[in-house]
Protein backbone atom coordinates (compact mmCIF):
# COMPACT_ATOMS: atom_id res chain seq x y z
CA UNK A 1 0.00 0.00 0.00
CA UNK A 2 1.42 3.63 -0.65
CA UNK A 3 2.11 5.94 1.80
CA UNK A 4 -1.66 7.83 2.69
CA UNK A 5 -2.37 11.08 1.45
CA UNK A 6 -3.74 13.98 3.44
CA UNK A 7 -7.64 14.21 2.77
CA UNK A 8 -10.92 12.56 1.75
CA UNK A 9 -12.47 11.42 -1.39
CA UNK A 10 -15.70 11.08 -2.57
CA UNK A 11 -17.39 9.67 -5.46
CA UNK A 12 -21.07 10.82 -6.16
CA UNK A 13 -23.41 8.56 -8.29
CA UNK A 14 -26.81 10.41 -9.24
CA UNK A 15 -29.52 7.86 -11.03
CA UNK A 16 -31.77 9.42 -12.08
CA UNK A 17 -34.98 8.64 -15.79
CA UNK A 18 -38.12 10.31 -15.85
CA UNK A 19 -41.32 8.29 -15.71
CA UNK A 20 -41.07 6.24 -18.71
CA UNK A 21 -43.89 3.27 -18.04
CA UNK A 22 -46.75 3.10 -20.69
CA UNK A 23 -45.39 6.19 -22.52
CA UNK A 24 -43.98 4.51 -25.70
CA UNK A 25 -41.30 1.79 -26.52
CA UNK A 26 -38.91 2.82 -28.92
CA UNK A 27 -36.65 5.24 -29.81
CA UNK A 28 -37.75 6.60 -26.69
CA UNK A 29 -40.02 5.05 -24.06
CA UNK A 30 -39.48 2.20 -22.10
CA UNK A 31 -36.55 0.89 -24.14
CA UNK A 32 -34.69 3.74 -22.28
CA UNK A 33 -35.56 2.12 -19.10
CA UNK A 34 -34.67 -1.17 -19.83
CA UNK A 35 -31.31 -0.33 -21.39
CA UNK A 36 -30.36 1.74 -18.45
CA UNK A 37 -31.32 -0.85 -16.12
CA UNK A 38 -29.23 -3.39 -18.10
CA UNK A 39 -26.40 -1.92 -18.35
CA UNK A 40 -26.12 0.01 -15.60
CA UNK A 41 -28.44 -0.50 -12.26
CA UNK A 42 -27.87 -4.09 -12.61
CA UNK A 43 -23.72 -4.38 -13.23
CA UNK A 44 -23.18 -1.11 -10.82
CA UNK A 45 -25.68 -2.98 -8.15
CA UNK A 46 -23.30 -6.15 -8.77
CA UNK A 47 -20.14 -4.04 -8.17
CA UNK A 48 -21.09 -2.99 -4.72
CA UNK A 49 -22.35 -6.05 -3.79
CA UNK A 50 -19.03 -7.77 -5.04
CA UNK A 51 -16.82 -4.89 -3.19
CA UNK A 52 -18.81 -5.03 -0.08
CA UNK A 53 -18.61 -9.01 0.03
CA UNK A 54 -14.97 -7.96 0.18
CA UNK A 55 -15.83 -6.06 3.88
CA UNK A 56 -15.51 -2.65 2.26
CA UNK A 57 -18.10 -0.10 3.16
CA UNK A 58 -18.71 3.22 2.81
CA UNK A 59 -17.89 3.24 -0.45
CA UNK A 60 -19.67 6.32 -2.23
CA UNK A 61 -22.61 8.62 -1.74
CA UNK A 62 -25.70 7.19 -3.98
CA UNK A 63 -28.43 9.09 -5.53
CA UNK A 64 -31.71 7.04 -6.35
CA UNK A 65 -34.65 9.60 -7.12
CA UNK A 66 -37.96 8.76 -6.45
CA UNK A 67 -39.41 8.70 -9.79
CA UNK A 68 -36.53 6.10 -10.93
CA UNK A 69 -37.11 3.74 -7.70
CA UNK A 70 -40.89 3.68 -8.47
CA UNK A 71 -40.07 2.16 -11.81
CA UNK A 72 -37.48 -0.25 -10.35
CA UNK A 73 -40.40 -1.73 -8.09
CA UNK A 74 -43.51 -1.04 -10.59
CA UNK A 75 -45.15 -4.81 -11.93
CA UNK A 76 -45.35 -3.22 -15.70
CA UNK A 77 -41.73 -2.49 -15.51
CA UNK A 78 -40.31 -5.23 -14.00
CA UNK A 79 -42.32 -7.65 -16.55
CA UNK A 80 -41.27 -5.81 -19.29
CA UNK A 81 -37.72 -5.68 -17.92
CA UNK A 82 -37.74 -9.72 -18.13
CA UNK A 83 -38.87 -10.06 -21.67
CA UNK A 84 -36.55 -7.56 -22.80
CA UNK A 85 -33.67 -9.25 -21.14
CA UNK A 86 -34.63 -12.42 -23.03
CA UNK A 87 -35.07 -10.76 -26.06
CA UNK A 88 -31.08 -9.36 -25.60
CA UNK A 89 -30.45 -12.81 -25.64
CA UNK A 90 -32.18 -14.11 -28.64
CA UNK A 91 -30.98 -10.82 -30.55
CA UNK A 92 -27.24 -12.29 -29.48
CA UNK A 93 -27.99 -15.83 -30.98
CA UNK A 94 -29.26 -13.65 -34.39
CA UNK A 95 -25.94 -12.12 -34.92
CA UNK A 96 -24.29 -15.07 -34.09
CA UNK A 97 -26.62 -17.27 -37.03
CA UNK A 98 -26.14 -14.59 -39.25
CA UNK A 99 -21.83 -14.77 -38.98
CA UNK A 100 -20.94 -12.13 -36.54
CA UNK A 101 -19.75 -15.12 -33.91
CA UNK A 102 -17.41 -13.22 -31.71
CA UNK A 103 -20.59 -10.29 -31.11
CA UNK A 104 -23.02 -13.14 -30.74
CA UNK A 105 -21.36 -15.13 -27.88
CA UNK A 106 -20.05 -11.68 -25.93
CA UNK A 107 -23.79 -10.36 -25.93
CA UNK A 108 -25.53 -13.75 -25.32
CA UNK A 109 -22.95 -13.93 -22.38
CA UNK A 110 -24.07 -10.98 -21.23
CA UNK A 111 -27.77 -10.96 -21.48
CA UNK A 112 -27.28 -14.32 -19.80
CA UNK A 113 -25.59 -12.91 -16.77
CA UNK A 114 -27.92 -10.06 -16.17
CA UNK A 115 -30.95 -12.18 -16.60
CA UNK A 116 -29.56 -14.56 -14.15
CA UNK A 117 -28.93 -11.66 -11.86
CA UNK A 118 -32.42 -9.87 -12.39
CA UNK A 119 -34.23 -13.29 -11.62
CA UNK A 120 -32.82 -14.05 -8.39
CA UNK A 121 -32.10 -10.32 -7.21
CA UNK A 122 -34.96 -8.17 -8.81
CA UNK A 123 -37.85 -9.86 -9.77
CA UNK A 124 -39.39 -8.21 -6.24
CA UNK A 125 -38.55 -5.25 -7.24
CA UNK A 126 -35.04 -3.20 -7.00
CA UNK A 127 -35.89 -2.09 -3.31
CA UNK A 128 -34.79 -5.17 -2.01
CA UNK A 129 -31.46 -4.43 -3.99
CA UNK A 130 -30.52 -0.79 -2.49
CA UNK A 131 -31.58 -1.83 0.82
CA UNK A 132 -29.27 -4.75 1.37
CA UNK A 133 -26.56 -2.24 0.07
CA UNK A 134 -27.88 0.53 2.50
CA UNK A 135 -28.32 -1.63 5.41
CA UNK A 136 -24.94 -2.80 5.41
CA UNK A 137 -23.28 0.83 4.84
CA UNK A 138 -21.92 -0.24 1.97
CA UNK A 139 -23.42 3.09 0.52
CA UNK A 140 -25.02 6.07 1.42
CA UNK A 141 -28.14 7.21 0.00
CA UNK A 142 -28.99 10.28 -0.92
CA UNK A 143 -32.55 11.26 -1.96
CA UNK A 144 -34.49 13.82 -3.86
CA UNK A 145 -38.20 15.66 -4.58
CA UNK A 146 -40.62 13.07 -5.83
CA UNK A 147 -40.63 13.57 -10.18
CA UNK A 148 -37.18 15.64 -10.03
CA UNK A 149 -38.00 18.95 -10.93
CA UNK A 150 -36.26 21.82 -11.43
CA UNK A 151 -37.03 23.47 -7.69
CA UNK A 152 -36.04 26.87 -8.39
CA UNK A 153 -38.31 28.13 -10.72
CA UNK A 154 -41.15 25.62 -8.80
CA UNK A 155 -44.20 27.21 -6.19
CA UNK A 156 -42.42 26.87 -3.10
CA UNK A 157 -45.55 25.27 -1.57
CA UNK A 158 -45.33 22.38 -4.36
CA UNK A 159 -41.54 22.47 -4.07
CA UNK A 160 -41.74 21.73 -0.14
CA UNK A 161 -44.24 18.81 -0.77
CA UNK A 162 -42.30 17.24 -3.63
CA UNK A 163 -38.84 17.18 -1.34
CA UNK A 164 -40.58 15.64 2.03
CA UNK A 165 -42.89 13.39 -0.01
CA UNK A 166 -39.66 11.74 -1.85
CA UNK A 167 -37.80 11.76 1.16
CA UNK A 168 -40.93 10.28 2.33
CA UNK A 169 -40.90 7.55 -0.70
CA UNK A 170 -37.29 6.80 0.24
CA UNK A 171 -38.27 5.67 4.23
CA UNK A 172 -40.93 3.92 2.86
CA UNK A 173 -39.14 1.59 0.46
CA UNK A 174 -36.02 1.08 1.81
CA UNK A 175 -36.28 2.17 5.55
CA UNK A 176 -33.85 4.72 5.99
CA UNK A 177 -35.30 8.89 5.72
CA UNK A 178 -31.87 10.26 3.35
CA UNK A 179 -30.24 12.98 5.22
CA UNK A 180 -28.43 13.93 1.72
CA UNK A 181 -29.91 14.69 -1.35
CA UNK A 182 -28.81 15.25 -4.58
CA UNK A 183 -30.80 18.27 -5.78
CA UNK A 184 -32.32 18.02 -9.45
CA UNK A 185 -29.58 19.39 -12.08
CA UNK A 186 -28.05 21.04 -9.03
CA UNK A 187 -30.40 23.69 -9.35
CA UNK A 188 -30.28 26.29 -6.54
CA UNK A 189 -31.78 29.71 -5.86
CA UNK A 190 -31.46 31.28 -2.21
CA UNK A 191 -34.02 30.16 0.44
CA UNK A 192 -34.16 26.71 -0.85
CA UNK A 193 -31.88 26.12 2.39
CA UNK A 194 -34.79 27.19 4.48
CA UNK A 195 -36.62 24.31 2.96
CA UNK A 196 -34.11 21.82 3.14
CA UNK A 197 -33.44 22.70 6.82
CA UNK A 198 -37.25 22.09 7.33
CA UNK A 199 -37.59 18.69 5.78
CA UNK A 200 -34.17 17.47 7.81
CA UNK A 201 -31.89 17.59 4.78
CA UNK A 202 -28.17 18.32 6.31
CA UNK A 203 -26.38 18.26 3.29
CA UNK A 204 -26.45 18.57 -0.79
CA UNK A 205 -24.86 18.36 -4.00
CA UNK A 206 -23.65 21.86 -6.03
CA UNK A 207 -21.80 21.97 -9.02
CA UNK A 208 -17.89 23.19 -8.38
CA UNK A 209 -18.36 26.77 -10.27
CA UNK A 210 -21.45 27.50 -7.73
CA UNK A 211 -18.79 27.67 -5.10
CA UNK A 212 -16.62 29.38 -6.56
CA UNK A 213 -14.19 26.73 -7.94
CA UNK A 214 -13.55 25.78 -4.28
CA UNK A 215 -15.10 22.53 -3.31
CA UNK A 216 -12.41 20.92 -0.94
CA UNK A 217 -14.62 21.86 1.92
CA UNK A 218 -18.06 21.61 2.31
CA UNK A 219 -19.89 24.63 2.81
CA UNK A 220 -23.01 26.46 5.27
CA UNK A 221 -25.37 27.61 3.19
CA UNK A 222 -25.85 31.84 4.03
CA UNK A 223 -27.29 31.43 7.78
CA UNK A 224 -28.32 27.74 7.67
CA UNK A 225 -26.59 24.81 9.06
CA UNK A 226 -27.21 22.47 5.91
CA UNK A 227 -24.45 22.37 3.72
CA UNK A 228 -23.19 22.46 0.18
CA UNK A 229 -20.97 19.60 -1.45
CA UNK A 230 -19.49 21.49 -4.78
CA UNK A 231 -18.47 18.61 -7.48
CA UNK A 232 -14.36 19.11 -8.46
CA UNK A 233 -14.18 19.66 -11.86
CA UNK A 234 -10.45 19.12 -12.81
CA UNK A 235 -10.91 15.56 -11.65
CA UNK A 236 -14.88 14.81 -12.73
CA UNK A 237 -13.60 15.88 -15.60
CA UNK A 238 -11.19 13.42 -16.16
CA UNK A 239 -13.50 11.06 -16.30
CA UNK A 240 -16.35 12.48 -18.19
CA UNK A 241 -16.77 15.89 -19.72
CA UNK A 242 -18.45 17.82 -22.78
CA UNK A 243 -15.83 17.42 -24.65
CA UNK A 244 -13.72 14.58 -23.09
CA UNK A 245 -13.16 12.15 -20.86
CA UNK A 246 -11.88 8.42 -20.81
CA UNK A 247 -15.04 6.53 -22.44
CA UNK A 248 -13.83 8.88 -25.87
CA UNK A 249 -10.89 6.40 -25.96
CA UNK A 250 -10.48 4.26 -29.12
CA UNK A 251 -10.20 1.15 -27.40
CA UNK A 252 -14.12 1.46 -25.72
CA UNK A 253 -17.22 0.13 -27.16
CA UNK A 254 -18.70 2.76 -29.44
CA UNK A 255 -22.29 3.90 -28.20
CA UNK A 256 -23.83 5.53 -31.17
CA UNK A 257 -23.32 2.89 -33.83
CA UNK A 258 -25.64 -0.27 -33.56
CA UNK A 259 -26.00 -3.19 -36.27
CA UNK A 260 -29.31 -2.32 -37.46
CA UNK A 261 -30.60 -6.24 -37.91
CA UNK A 262 -29.91 -7.19 -33.69
CA UNK A 263 -29.54 -3.96 -32.15
CA UNK A 264 -26.19 -4.51 -30.89
CA UNK A 265 -23.08 -2.34 -31.26
CA UNK A 266 -20.22 -4.64 -32.68
CA UNK A 267 -17.87 -1.57 -32.79
CA UNK A 268 -15.46 0.15 -30.75
CA UNK A 269 -14.49 4.13 -31.01
CA UNK A 270 -11.47 3.30 -32.91
CA UNK A 271 -10.82 7.23 -33.43
CA UNK A 272 -13.30 10.85 -33.00
CA UNK A 273 -13.19 11.36 -36.67
CA UNK A 274 -13.89 7.69 -37.73
CA UNK A 275 -17.17 7.38 -39.23
CA UNK A 276 -19.21 4.37 -38.39
CA UNK A 277 -19.02 2.03 -41.31
CA UNK A 278 -15.33 2.42 -40.69
CA UNK A 279 -14.68 1.78 -36.98
CA UNK A 280 -12.93 -1.27 -35.76
CA UNK A 281 -14.54 -4.13 -34.38
CA UNK A 282 -14.59 -4.06 -30.48
CA UNK A 283 -12.05 -6.15 -28.66
CA UNK A 284 -12.58 -7.32 -25.27
CA UNK A 285 -9.03 -7.20 -24.37
CA UNK A 286 -7.86 -3.93 -25.68
CA UNK A 287 -11.05 -2.90 -23.67
CA UNK A 288 -9.60 -4.15 -20.41
CA UNK A 289 -6.49 -2.61 -21.11
CA UNK A 290 -7.50 0.65 -21.22
CA UNK A 291 -9.42 0.13 -18.18
CA UNK A 292 -6.29 -0.46 -16.47
CA UNK A 293 -4.40 2.45 -17.97
CA UNK A 294 -7.67 4.51 -17.25
CA UNK A 295 -8.03 3.79 -13.34
CA UNK A 296 -3.86 4.25 -12.57
CA UNK A 297 -4.64 7.58 -14.26
CA UNK A 298 -7.65 8.63 -12.03
CA UNK A 299 -6.07 7.71 -9.00
CA UNK A 300 -2.90 9.25 -9.64
CA UNK A 301 -4.96 12.42 -10.61
CA UNK A 302 -6.88 12.47 -7.01
CA UNK A 303 -4.05 11.83 -5.18
CA UNK A 304 -2.26 14.83 -6.48
CA UNK A 305 -5.33 17.06 -6.10
CA UNK A 306 -5.96 15.78 -2.46
CA UNK A 307 -1.59 16.67 -1.98
CA UNK A 308 -2.05 20.30 -3.83
CA UNK A 309 -5.10 20.84 -2.66
CA UNK A 310 -4.42 20.03 1.09
CA UNK A 311 -0.74 22.23 0.73
CA UNK A 312 -3.13 24.80 -0.45
CA UNK A 313 -5.82 25.31 2.10
CA UNK A 314 -3.63 23.93 5.26
CA UNK A 315 -5.81 20.99 6.19
CA UNK A 316 -6.62 17.89 4.73
CA UNK A 317 -8.79 18.63 1.55
CA UNK A 318 -12.20 16.93 0.59
CA UNK A 319 -11.94 15.59 -3.40
CA UNK A 320 -15.85 14.98 -4.72
CA UNK A 321 -16.37 13.72 -8.06
CA UNK A 322 -19.87 13.17 -9.25
CA UNK A 323 -21.39 11.45 -12.01
CA UNK A 324 -24.51 9.84 -13.85
CA UNK A 325 -24.80 6.54 -12.61
CA UNK A 326 -26.53 5.69 -16.10
CA UNK A 327 -22.75 6.57 -17.19
CA UNK A 328 -21.70 3.46 -16.01
CA UNK A 329 -22.23 0.73 -18.31
CA UNK A 330 -25.06 2.35 -20.40
CA UNK A 331 -23.29 5.56 -22.20
CA UNK A 332 -19.76 3.64 -20.89
CA UNK A 333 -20.05 0.15 -21.48
CA UNK A 334 -16.98 -0.46 -19.38
CA UNK A 335 -17.94 1.97 -17.12
CA UNK A 336 -18.66 -0.43 -13.66
CA UNK A 337 -15.37 -2.31 -15.11
CA UNK A 338 -13.14 1.12 -13.83
CA UNK A 339 -15.70 1.24 -10.88
CA UNK A 340 -14.98 -1.85 -9.45
CA UNK A 341 -11.15 -1.50 -10.11
CA UNK A 342 -10.91 2.12 -9.16
CA UNK A 343 -13.10 1.62 -5.70
CA UNK A 344 -10.35 -1.00 -4.55
CA UNK A 345 -7.52 1.25 -6.15
CA UNK A 346 -7.63 4.11 -4.31
CA UNK A 347 -7.50 2.84 -1.07
CA UNK A 348 -4.12 1.06 -1.74
CA UNK A 349 -2.44 4.29 -3.30
CA UNK A 350 -3.12 6.00 0.26
CA UNK A 351 -6.64 7.67 -0.70
CA UNK A 352 -9.02 7.56 2.19
CA UNK A 353 -12.66 6.77 0.60
CA UNK A 354 -15.45 8.36 2.42
CA UNK A 355 -19.16 8.97 2.20
CA UNK A 356 -20.83 13.12 2.29
CA UNK A 357 -22.37 12.23 5.04
CA UNK A 358 -18.66 10.88 6.45
CA UNK A 359 -17.31 14.22 5.30
CA UNK A 360 -19.39 16.74 7.04
CA UNK A 361 -19.55 14.17 10.12
CA UNK A 362 -15.46 14.33 10.43
CA UNK A 363 -15.24 17.84 9.85
CA UNK A 364 -14.48 18.68 6.12
CA UNK A 365 -16.95 21.93 6.03
CA UNK A 366 -15.61 25.52 5.80
CA UNK A 367 -16.67 28.60 6.36
CA UNK A 368 -20.01 29.71 5.52
CA UNK A 369 -21.07 30.76 1.39
CA UNK A 370 -23.67 32.97 0.34
CA UNK A 371 -24.99 30.36 -2.43
CA UNK A 372 -26.62 31.86 -5.45
CA UNK A 373 -28.64 30.86 -8.61
CA UNK A 374 -26.77 27.67 -10.19
CA UNK A 375 -27.37 24.58 -11.77
CA UNK A 376 -24.68 21.99 -13.02
CA UNK A 377 -26.00 22.65 -16.82
CA UNK A 378 -24.75 24.48 -19.61
CA UNK A 379 -22.84 27.58 -18.03
CA UNK A 380 -23.55 26.80 -14.79
CA UNK A 381 -27.05 29.04 -14.82
CA UNK A 382 -30.28 28.30 -15.18
CA UNK A 383 -30.69 28.40 -19.26
CA UNK A 384 -31.06 24.63 -20.02
CA UNK A 385 -34.17 24.95 -17.86
CA UNK A 386 -35.52 28.37 -18.26
CA UNK A 387 -33.68 29.59 -21.76
CA UNK A 388 -35.29 31.43 -24.51
CA UNK A 389 -35.14 27.77 -26.20
CA UNK A 390 -37.90 26.61 -23.64
CA UNK A 391 -39.71 29.55 -22.42
CA UNK A 392 -43.03 27.91 -23.93
CA UNK A 393 -42.27 24.92 -21.33
CA UNK A 394 -41.44 27.59 -18.51
CA UNK A 395 -44.94 29.23 -19.57
CA UNK A 396 -46.53 26.08 -19.10
CA UNK A 397 -45.17 24.75 -15.95
CA UNK A 398 -46.42 28.13 -13.93
CA UNK A 399 -49.74 27.84 -15.70
CA UNK A 400 -50.22 24.43 -14.58
CA UNK A 401 -48.81 24.36 -11.39
CA UNK A 402 -50.65 27.48 -10.41
CA UNK A 403 -54.03 26.18 -12.08
CA UNK A 404 -53.38 22.81 -10.01
CA UNK A 405 -52.70 24.67 -6.52
CA UNK A 406 -55.86 26.73 -7.42
CA UNK A 407 -58.03 23.63 -8.14
CA UNK A 408 -57.44 21.64 -5.15
CA UNK A 409 -57.66 24.53 -2.91
CA UNK A 410 -61.25 24.97 -4.78
CA UNK A 411 -62.03 21.41 -4.62
CA UNK A 412 -61.39 20.99 -0.56
CA UNK A 413 -62.89 24.21 0.38
CA UNK A 414 -66.35 23.30 -1.47
CA UNK A 415 -66.33 19.12 -0.17
CA UNK A 416 -68.68 18.21 2.16
CA UNK A 417 -67.73 17.85 6.14
CA UNK A 418 -65.95 15.11 6.88
CA UNK A 419 -64.54 13.54 3.74
CA UNK A 420 -61.53 14.83 4.18
CA UNK A 421 -61.18 12.07 6.39
CA UNK A 422 -60.62 9.69 3.33
CA UNK A 423 -58.05 9.74 0.51
CA UNK A 424 -59.53 11.36 -2.68
CA UNK A 425 -58.41 9.64 -6.06
CA UNK A 426 -59.34 12.40 -8.00
CA UNK A 427 -57.24 15.30 -6.45
CA UNK A 428 -54.41 12.46 -5.67
CA UNK A 429 -54.33 12.12 -9.34
CA UNK A 430 -54.74 15.31 -10.23
CA UNK A 431 -51.43 16.57 -8.22
CA UNK A 432 -49.71 13.46 -9.62
CA UNK A 433 -50.35 14.46 -13.31
CA UNK A 434 -48.93 17.76 -12.17
CA UNK A 435 -45.92 16.83 -10.53
CA UNK A 436 -44.96 14.66 -13.67
CA UNK A 437 -45.69 17.67 -16.18
CA UNK A 438 -43.09 19.96 -14.34
CA UNK A 439 -40.48 17.11 -14.57
CA UNK A 440 -36.95 18.97 -15.12
CA UNK A 441 -36.49 15.94 -17.89
CA UNK A 442 -38.65 17.81 -20.61
CA UNK A 443 -36.90 21.05 -20.47
CA UNK A 444 -33.05 19.67 -20.88
CA UNK A 445 -34.31 17.23 -23.74
CA UNK A 446 -35.76 20.30 -25.84
CA UNK A 447 -32.59 22.29 -24.54
CA UNK A 448 -30.33 19.33 -25.80
CA UNK A 449 -32.22 18.41 -28.83
CA UNK A 450 -32.75 15.31 -27.58
CA UNK A 451 -36.05 13.62 -28.13
CA UNK A 452 -37.34 17.31 -28.29
CA UNK A 453 -40.82 16.21 -29.87
CA UNK A 454 -40.98 13.67 -27.22
CA UNK A 455 -40.11 15.79 -23.81
CA UNK A 456 -42.91 18.53 -25.32
CA UNK A 457 -45.76 15.46 -26.17
CA UNK A 458 -44.70 14.56 -22.80
CA UNK A 459 -45.26 17.79 -20.71
CA UNK A 460 -48.50 18.78 -22.77
CA UNK A 461 -49.90 15.45 -21.93
CA UNK A 462 -49.42 15.49 -17.97
CA UNK A 463 -51.02 19.39 -18.43
CA UNK A 464 -54.12 17.86 -20.53
CA UNK A 465 -54.64 15.09 -17.94
CA UNK A 466 -54.44 18.18 -15.55
CA UNK A 467 -56.96 20.32 -17.32
CA UNK A 468 -59.47 17.46 -18.08
CA UNK A 469 -59.95 16.10 -15.00
CA UNK A 470 -59.98 19.43 -13.39
CA UNK A 471 -63.07 20.32 -15.77
CA UNK A 472 -64.91 17.79 -15.05
CA UNK A 473 -64.51 18.78 -10.78
CA UNK A 474 -65.16 22.73 -11.87
CA UNK A 475 -68.39 21.52 -13.99
CA UNK A 476 -69.54 18.88 -10.99
CA UNK A 477 -69.34 16.15 -12.67
CA UNK A 478 -67.79 14.02 -10.10
CA UNK A 479 -68.33 10.91 -11.63
CA UNK A 480 -66.82 11.51 -14.77
CA UNK A 481 -63.54 13.11 -12.93
CA UNK A 482 -63.03 9.59 -11.19
CA UNK A 483 -63.07 8.12 -14.41
CA UNK A 484 -60.45 10.13 -16.11
CA UNK A 485 -58.32 10.21 -12.95
CA UNK A 486 -58.33 5.79 -12.99
CA UNK A 487 -57.41 6.08 -16.62
CA UNK A 488 -54.52 8.04 -16.14
CA UNK A 489 -53.84 6.22 -13.15
CA UNK A 490 -53.47 3.45 -15.18
CA UNK A 491 -50.54 4.84 -16.85
CA UNK A 492 -49.65 7.21 -14.45
CA UNK A 493 -50.04 5.40 -10.91
CA UNK A 494 -46.53 6.16 -9.68
CA UNK A 495 -46.60 6.85 -6.02
CA UNK A 496 -49.50 5.15 -4.61
CA UNK A 497 -48.96 6.50 -1.61
CA UNK A 498 -48.92 10.09 -2.93
CA UNK A 499 -51.82 12.15 -0.97
CA UNK A 500 -53.26 15.33 -2.54
CA UNK A 501 -54.51 15.96 1.63
CA UNK A 502 -50.87 16.77 2.98
CA UNK A 503 -49.89 19.59 0.44
CA UNK A 504 -51.64 21.74 2.30
CA UNK A 505 -53.78 25.01 1.66
CA UNK A 506 -52.58 28.05 0.86
CA UNK A 507 -49.12 26.68 2.73
CA UNK A 508 -45.26 25.95 1.91
CA UNK A 509 -45.21 24.06 5.22
CA UNK A 510 -45.98 20.17 5.21
CA UNK A 511 -49.36 19.46 7.25
CA UNK A 512 -48.31 16.25 8.74
CA UNK A 513 -45.11 15.27 10.39
CA UNK A 514 -42.28 12.91 8.50
CA UNK A 515 -42.90 9.85 11.15
CA UNK A 516 -47.15 9.90 10.17
CA UNK A 517 -46.59 9.91 6.43
CA UNK A 518 -46.41 6.29 6.28
CA UNK A 519 -47.85 3.13 8.73
CA UNK A 520 -45.23 1.75 10.44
Amino acid sequence: MSEEVPGRFTLVLHSHLPWLAHHGRWPVGEEWLYQSWAASYIPVARVLKTLAAEGRSRLLSFGITPVLAAQLDDPHCLSGMHHWLGNWQLRADEAAMAGNLALGRREHALAAEALADFEERWRHGGSPVWRELIDAGTIELLGGPLAHPFQPLLDPRLRAFELTEGLADARHRWGHTPSGIWAPECGFTPGMERGYAAAGVTHFMVDGPALRGDTTLGRPVHESDVVAFGRDLQVSYRVWSPKSGYPGHGAYRDFHHYDHATGLKPYRVTGKKVEGQDKAPYDAELAAAAVRRDVADFVETVRERLLSESARIGRPALVVAAFDTELFGHWWHEGPQWLEQVLRALPEAGVTVGTLADARADGYVGEPVPLDDSSWGSGKDWRVWAGEQVRDLVELNAEIVQFTLDTLDKHRAEAPPRTAEVRDPVADQLLREAILAVSSDWAFMVSKDSAAGYARDRAHQHAHAVREIAAMLASGQLAKARQLAAGWSAADGLFPALDARRLGVGSPDPVMPMENRYPA
